[in-house]
């Protein structure tokens, strides 16, 4: 599916932007299927099932969350519960390109849809998807499939190409995890991030240890992201799932693997989460529920143009 000039290029800087990840079809039938959860969500006041399988809210709405203007940020999981989105996990497209990156064994770890619809305030945090999900090998992919058109307005994803080669950065606060690299390192990342858009139907294939956020949306327009984490047969997870599902460790493409490739370096673990989604870990607070903990000092770190937080 990649030419060698694009796996080439995700190895350089650690991202690639693709277009064709899905088809029209596959495209469509998920968009209907997130439009009937966007209008459900006008029905409750704070995040709401079915659960996943560990018994946290499947969906998960900010505290600007209305009837009138839904601020729906977080759908865990949606192959569970989409045949849709389930087919797309399994045989799309971008299944095939993610096994050019790192096959020709490749398991399926999880997903979920991140919203910004119009007037949200969701933000995220710089960070590094390995802190999340780490294993003992880096042979991670996370395929970020553009459901909307993603433009610098409606708050895209802000990407460092290069740090995947970096260091791990820390997600701790002293011994609280709080999700996001501390505001001192991200002013220097910061300096050299680059905004990835798209179209619908695109896609951006990032390596698990590029650093990485986003702003708010700024715009009248949607910006949804279906996110699909895929690792090589042979990375075994070292922390529980964060994101729990019955279809963990599903090979997608080759076969699976009897033994475990190992890397040689330490890396953080994570705690087991506890909120409805990553975004009141990082002290977003989630519609109807208290505000989330946050140690003094030390506050989201933003991916836009002079944002506060923020794929």
């Amino acid at each position: 599916m990649l030419e060698r000039s694009q796996i080439d290029r995700f190895w350089r800087d650690g991202y690639l932007t693709v277009a064709g990840a899905v088809t029209p079809a596959q495209l469509g039938a998920m968009r209907r299927d997130l439009e009937a959860w966007v209008e459900e969500s006008r029905l409750h006041a704070g995040p709401f099932g079915p659960p996943t399988i560990d018994g946290r809210p499947r969906f998960d709405m900010g505290e600007e969350h209305s009837p009138e203007r839904p601020a729906l940020r977080r759908v865990n999981n949606p192959s569970d519960i989409s045949t849709a989105f389930g087919a797309a996990m399994r045989d799309a497209p971008v299944v095939d390109m993610v096994a050019d990156l790192i096959g020709p064994d490749v398991k399926f770890h999880h997903c979920k849809i991140n919203l910004k619809l119009a007037g949200s305030h969701t933000e995220v945090g710089y960070h590094q998807d390995f802190a999340y999900t780490p294993h003992t090998n880096d042979d991670l992919v996370t395929a970020l499939l553009m459901l909307d058109d993603m433009t610098d307005e409606n708050g895209c994803l802000m990407v460092v190409p290069g740090s995947h080669k970096g260091p791990l950065h820390s997600l701790y606060d002293g011994e609280r995890f709080a999700g996001f690299i501390a505001p001192e390192a991200v002013a220097r990342l910061k300096a050299a991030e680059v905004a990835v858009t798209g179209p619908a139907g695109a896609a951006c294939l990032m390596h698990t240890r590029l650093v990485h956020g986003s702003a708010a949306n700024r715009s009248s327009a949607s910006r949804s992201l279906y996110i699909c984490v895929y690792a090589a047969a042979d990375a075994v997870p070292l922390a529980a799932n964060p994101l729990a599902n019955p279809n963990e460790g599903l090979i997608v493409r080759g076969r699976g693997s009897r033994v475990a490739r190992l890397s040689g370096e330490s890396v953080e673990l994570p705690p087991p989460p506890k909120a409805a989604s990553f975004f009141a870990t990082q002290g977003q607070r989630s519609a109807g529920l208290p505000s989330p903990e946050r140690s003094p000092g030390f506050a989201p770190a933003g991916g836009g143009r002079g944002a506060g937080a923020g794929p």
